[in-house]
């Protein structure tokens, strides 16, 4: 399968159907889910039913996904996906980023190098505007690769979740990152 955007380390390719049991492992790690569900595991049919399709939905923007499986390029390894969707259908103005890796991932910085790849695809190739990106205010390894890839803290905003998940009562944070701020660090 074609590759969407290659990386000194890394391959991101669309998704197919054949990724399940990737997805399935790797949303079935409690570490991996832990500040997006408080570490429960995710359902094979849900991968199926909502997962899924979401991965493979093509923006008409773009007239290609949202979502990337990431892949080791030395070894071909599925080391999880990145997100930099438009935040509308039809428009590539507003993009979100966002990435989710398996613990074997973690600590090399691929979630760094992969994120500034796409913000770079972004903001030369893709027409957008701003890049977000939010975690939860805890998730400090995720705010870390946030700052690392250029984007700055706009807010934290606090709410009642149906289910609260433990560090959720400090919130969320949001992240932002314009063409024009980019441009002038290039």
């Amino acid at each position: 399968m074609p590759s969407f955007l290659e990386t000194g380390r890394l391959v991101l390719r669309a998704f197919t159907v054949a990724d399940i049991d990737h997805l399935h492992a790797l949303d079935s790690d409690p570490e991996v889910m832990r500040f997006l569900n408080g570490g429960r595991p995710t359902s094979r049919e849900a991968i199926k039913t909502r997962s899924l399709p979401r991965l493979l939905h093509d923006y008409p923007c773009w007239n290609t996904r949202g979502y990337w499986a990431a892949e080791e390029k030395a070894s071909g390894a599925f080391l999880g996906w990145f997100e930099f969707r438009p935040l509308e259908d039809h428009s590539p103005a507003v993009v979100e980023l966002g990435y989710r890796l398996n613990q074997a991932a973690w600590g090399h910085g691929y979630a760094t190098e992969g994120s500034r790849a796409l913000i770079h695809k972004g903001f030369t190739d893709l027409g957008v505007e701003l890049v977000t990106a939010n975690t939860m205010a805890v998730n400090v390894r995720s705010r870390r690769v946030m700052e690392k890839s250029g984007l700055s803290f706009v807010r934290n905003t606090t709410r009642d979740w149906p289910e609260a998940i433990e560090g959720s009562e400090h919130g969320e944070v949001a992240y932002e990152l314009t063409r024009s701020e980019w441009e002038a660090r290039q």
